[in-house]
C-alpha cells in the first residue's frame, strides 16, 4: 500500500512537470528557436569570443569536452546529481524500483565571423538517467530567458577580455 501511495504522488507531481513531445513546444518554429538561441557581437575577433565562451562554460562547471577553432565548433556537458537521498525515499525502495538519479546537460556551440561581426549560436539538451542508467528522457533546452541568462554572461566574458581584466 505504501508503495502504490508514493507512486501515485510522484506520478502526479512527475506528470504536472510534463511537456508535449519530449519538452518541445510544438507552437514554437525553428526560427524562433534560433532566433534565442543567437547572439551577434561587434567584433571580427571570433577567438576572443571563442575564449569567453569557453570561460563561460567552465565557470557553470561545463567539461569542454571539444573546441575547434577553425570550424568554430565547441561542445561541452555537464552532469548534475537529481537523487535524492533522503532518509525515509532510501527506506521505501526495493532494489528493483527505478527513480530519477542524474541529469547531463550538453552543450553545442557555433562561432563564425559574420561580416563585422561574430555571431555565437548554442543549442542545450538535458538528458535524465535512472538509477540503472537508462535514459528516462531527452529534451531540448527551449527556454528563452535561459539563453537570456547564459548569454548575458557571455556578455560580460567578452567585456572582461576586452578589458583584459
Amino acid at each position: 500500500m505504501k508503495k502504490i501511495l508514493i507512486f501515485l504522488c510522484l506520478a502526479c507531481m512527475l506528470g504536472g512537470c510534463a511537456t508535449p513531445r519530449g519538452g518541445i513546444d510544438p507552437k514554437m518554429t525553428q526560427l524562433r528557436i534560433r532566433e534565442f538561441q543567437t547572439r551577434s557581437y561587434e567584433t571580427k575577433d571570433t577567438l576572443m569570443v571563442m575564449k569567453a565562451l569557453l570561460n563561460v562554460l567552465q565557470d557553470q562547471f561545463f567539461i569542454v569536452k571539444n573546441a575547434d577553432v577553425t570550424l568554430g565548433l565547441i561542445t561541452a556537458t555537464k552532469e548534475v546529481d537529481l537523487e535524492d537521498r533522503g532518509f525515509f525515499k532510501r527506506l521505501f525502495r526495493d532494489k528493483e524500483d527505478r527513480w530519477i538519479k542524474n541529469s547531463i546537460i550538453e552543450c553545442s556551440g557555433n562561432v563564425s565571423a559574420h561580416g563585422k561581426q561574430t555571431r555565437v549560436r548554442i543549442n542545450f539538451q538535458m538528458k535524465t538517467f535512472d538509477n540503472k542508467g537508462t535514459v528516462m528522457e531527452i529534451v531540448q533546452i527551449q527556454d528563452a530567458a535561459f539563453y537570456q541568462e547564459f548569454f548575458s554572461k557571455v556578455d560580460k566574458g567578452i567585456f572582461i577580455a576586452r578589458e583584459k581584466l
